[in-house]
């Protein structure tokens, strides 16, 4: 009786621990779970014959416009919309939001240092009015509760080649900061737009990419890159920039280059918006900005399509280059509603599984509006406008949506 009893006991605890487990990872059976292979176009039953993202749910909802998101180096989310700074932990928890106004990208140094691209409102104008400035919002303790405002770049004064020119009134308001990214040294890259673009002009033209030090000095510009006309070293309409140094710490030591990506959304036609930028410390020369030369080999034997590829894009607005050692590259492009990952080589794809007869890389790019309109659903992005890898997971600001999703590769799962 008692061996009996025994056994309907641990029988019971069987069927309570297989309930508790599909309820927390899901089953083949699932609906939600089939629905997420249907959408992905991944069979769940032949996971290691393919290769794709699927989502990471929850999706983190309650944002107003979210246009940017990060992962910083103190494993909290950033994510700027409308409201300003949300800050999340990793369950999505929000627990505080900075108001910023104008927020539109936000990055974190290795000092957990937080940088925040908005805008200030301050009296500048004729006789005093109120003027509307693009800024770089420097923020410390942000991961306290009690964060500290210890400085802000304010256009046109954080350009120190105006510092003998006039303000220029709607001109100067026009001005935007469109991306920032730190690098391994805490110093800054912060990209900017605007009208003014006479390159025989003494002062830097408004599209350009400003650098300054960890103390926020301003120690120069992207010398060399094409303000006006479209080439592979252009800074037109720049609505982004990714550098090689980016969350967790690692103790090997962090990525030093200085090199860099850039994506561009400039209306004139641009047969390369996505572009990357070798960075080299001359002795002689100075500093010098060329074009990749690695991007322009198109090799079909290791994949069917390239970044370089002319008018690849549309309206690519933000870019991430992940810090391990496979450094994919993640563009997101707002008007395709799609995400597209590359080599570090410009292929377009990952790396296929050992299982695979072909070596080329394995298109994964996705989004897009699904084949009844859906423009909601786990795989269907509305004006993606920001991106971020942190610990193989891809982080997607989906503005029209008001949310951040969250894809792994199903062949990190295993």
């Amino acid at each position: 009786m008692r061996k009996l009893q025994a056994h309907i006991i641990l029988l019971g605890l069987c069927a309570i621990l297989l309930t508790s487990c599909s309820a927390l990872f899901g089953d083949k059976n699932d609906d939600q779970v089939n629905d997420v292979f249907k959408q992905g176009a991944i069979d769940p039953n032949l996971i290691p014959q393919s290769v794709g993202y699927v989502p990471l749910y929850p999706y983190f909802s309650g944002f107003s416009n979210p246009v940017d998101v990060f992962v910083g180096y103190d494993e909290l989310i950033y994510v700027v919309d409308d409201n300003g700074l949300n800050i999340l932990d990793q369950k999505g928890t929000r627990y505080q939001i900075i108001p910023i106004p104008g927020a539109t990208d936000v990055t974190q140094d290795r000092r957990l240092h937080t940088y925040v691209a908005g805008r200030i409102s301050l009296p500048r104008g004729p006789g005093g009015s109120m003027v509307n400035l693009a800024a770089v919002y420097h923020l410390t303790n942000t991961a306290t509760g009690n964060y500290t405002i210890v400085d802000t770049l304010i256009h046109p004064d954080c350009d120190d080649s105006r510092g003998i020119t006039a303000f220029r009134g709607a001109d100067d308001e026009a001005v935007q900061f469109t991306g920032i990214t730190c690098l391994h040294d805490n110093s800054l890259y912060v990209t900017r737009t605007g009208p003014r673009n006479d390159p025989n002009s003494f002062v830097r033209p408004d599209n350009t990419i400003l650098l300054y030090d960890a103390a926020g000095k301003n120690t120069g510009s992207a010398v060399g890159l094409s303000s006006s006309s479209a080439s592979l070293r252009s800074c037109l309409g720049v609505s982004s920039i990714a550098g090689y140094a980016a969350p967790p710490q690692r103790l090997e030591g962090m990525n030093t280059s200085k090199s860099f990506f850039i994506t561009q959304i400039d209306n004139q036609p641009i047969e390369y918006r996505v572009l990357g930028i070798t960075v080299t410390d001359d002795p002689d020369a100075g500093t010098q900005y060329t074009e990749t030369p690695s991007l322009l080999n198109f090799d079909v034997s290791k994949g069917d399509r390239f970044m370089y590829e002319p008018f690849r894009f549309k309206k690519p607005v933000d870019c991430f280059i992940a810090p391990d050692n496979l450094q994919y590259i993640f563009v997101v492009d707002s008007e395709t509603d799609s995400l597209y990952i590359f080599t570090n080589q410009g292929v377009e794809g990952v790396n296929p599984p050992a299982t695979f007869t072909s070596r080329k890389q394995v298109i994964v790019s996705f989004g897009g509006t699904g084949i009844d309109g859906t423009t909601n659903g786990p795989y269907n992005f509305n004006d993606p406008s920001g991106v971020c890898y942190h610990r193989r997971v891809v982080y997607i600001a989906d503005k029209g949506n008001n949310r951040i999703c969250r894809f792994i590769l199903n062949t990190d799962l295993q």
